[in-house]
């Protein structure tokens, strides 16, 4: 519609004839159509508000991202749906609450937690001659999550280099033990037998533990390496066997009953397997150390279209709601002696794997983990173009 066509109207509407009068508003009601088209396709949620901050207008976008039906919404107040700001004021165009809106984000809750960008225009800042303000709303949960993610990424790589630092720092004395009870060693081979016979046998259980030290130091540090995985097809229940085959003693110390379930024909997955066994291994051993006085674990392993599923269910306390939102964070943790690492590790695993892990847990009813890793059959990989005989190239998937 070109500048001033409603003046010139307005200013002819007498002189115009029924035909013509006709033709120029059938003219406006398909101007007004192709606005109302683009407005609704505009991703950005849209309120037109009057000078009461009224809703006039919305587009759908918005009624998606604020729960309301275009019908039920117009004509009530913005107060209603977006109630933390003074609306009067800012319809006043007052300079510091505008200043303040500017780069405003709000919260919501319905009818999907998210996070939105708003941004107000007094109408008043194009025409001094009306009243009113349009809200633009725009969604930026995605980039709130990716902060995070961010965020969360570089504190767990300052932790690993403190925790590889002082693993490194236990290392050399441990080195320098282990040198110094070999050379014990070959003292005692010039003792008499007598002698000799009770000092080997605590000079065994010194290596021993020696030995297991820094085996438990070099678990540690592969474990919280951010090293990429090296994957194989693999089955995860061998994995899962395995891990347990290494955990049965503490298993069988502690009174526990593992069960496990597996559907017949379980799918490979693409895995790194001794990632996979360290995230099983803290997930289990997390399991069986709740169930103080005993109890059960089970172990389901099963699959869908994406994903093989193993879900560990304990009969432990469970997690209060209160810990629920911070399980995964370094550090944290409900045990005296805990390192807050395990999980952890088990996240960034998992996450390395392109899988998920979900956490359910009730008080004094246990705490299921549940872990989705990709199907062997469901990565998808990007092939080179193919050159047509046209000389043409097509992207292919597979």
């Amino acid at each position: 519609m070109k500048p001033g066509f409603l003046e010139k109207l307005i200013e002819r509407i007498d002189r115009l004839d029924p035909g013509s009068l006709q033709a120029q508003f059938l003219r406006l009601a398909g101007e007004k159509g192709f606005l109302e088209t683009i407005f609704h396709a505009i991703q950005e949620g849209l309120l037109v508000l009057d000078g009461e901050g009224n809703i006039v207008y919305l587009n759908r976008a918005c009624t998606k991202l604020l729960g309301v039906p275009i019908e039920s919404a117009t004509g009530q107040p913005i107060g209603r749906y977006l109630r933390e700001i003074d609306w009067q004021r800012v319809l006043q165009l007052d300079e510091s609450e505008w200043s303040r809106l500017v780069s405003r984000e709000i919260e919501v809750a319905y009818p999907q937690h998210r996070f939105l960008d708003l941004y107000v225009v007094p109408l008043a800042t194009v025409n001094t001659q009306e009243r009113g303000a349009v809200v633009i709303l725009r969604d930026v949960t995605r980039d709130r999550e990716h902060e995070a993610h961010t965020i969360e990424s570089e504190k767990l790589n300052a932790l690993m280099l403190l925790a590889a630092g002082v693993a490194h720092e236990i290392g050399n004395p441990l080195n320098s033990l282990t040198i110094h009870l070999q050379l014990m060693e070959r003292e005692l081979k010039t003792l008499p037998d007598a002698a000799r016979e009770s000092l080997q046998e605590l000079l065994t259980v010194a290596r021993n533990e020696v030995s297991r030290l820094d085996q438990i130091i070099t678990q540690f540090l592969r474990a919280i390496r951010p090293t990429q995985p090296q994957f194989e097809r693999a089955s995860v229940h061998e994995v899962l066997n395995d891990t347990l085959e290494f955990l049965k003693h503490e298993i069988q110390d502690r009174d526990i009953l593992v069960e496990t379930e597996c559907e017949e024909e379980l799918p490979f997955s693409p895995i790194d397997r001794a990632q996979i066994k360290q995230a099983i291994f803290n997930i289990v051993r997390n399991a069986i150390q709740a169930m103080t006085d005993g109890g059960l674990l089970k172990i389901t392993l099963s699959s869908n279209d994406r994903f093989i599923i193993m879900a560990f269910k304990d009969t432990g306390p469970g997690i209060a709601p209160e810990d629920m939102g911070n399980i995964f964070e370094a550090y944290h943790t409900t045990k005296s002696e805990g390192s807050g690492l395990g999980l952890m590790i088990v996240q960034r695993i998992v996450r390395d794997h392109g899988g998920e892990i979900e956490v359910h847990s009730e008080p004094h009813a246990g705490t299921t983990f549940t872990i989705f890793l990709p199907r062997d059959e469901g990565r998808i990989r990007l092939l080179k173009a193919h050159r047509t005989a046209h000389g043409t190239t097509d992207d292919q998937l597979e």
